[in-house]
């Protein structure tokens, strides 16, 4: 069973437009939520952190959550729970 990617940023933001391609090179499936352009992707973000705050770029894996991760973590995860 494949878990879900669901990166959680804003098309302005820099590093998600990395991890947006970084995901794409991998030809990993991912869903982008746009948390500045609709509000229950914001929501669905904040419920992540206890300070509620919109902490983008955030990539979840199922049910790991990885904030503005390296590449070398975020390789790190995808290896550990996807493949």
């Amino acid at each position: 069973m494949r878990l879900e990617i669901k990166l959680y940023g804003a098309e302005r933001c820099h590093k998600t437009l990395h991890y947006k391609n970084y995901l794409e090179a991998l030809n990993l499936k991912y869903l982008f939520l746009d948390v500045e352009l609709n509000f229950a992707f914001a929501e669905e973000l904040r419920s992540l952190y206890e300070n509620r705050k919109l902490n983008f770029p955030t990539i979840t894996i199922g049910g790991k959550k990885l904030r503005n991760p390296s590449d070398e973590d975020l390789i790190k995860w995808i290896e550990k729970l996807i493949n």
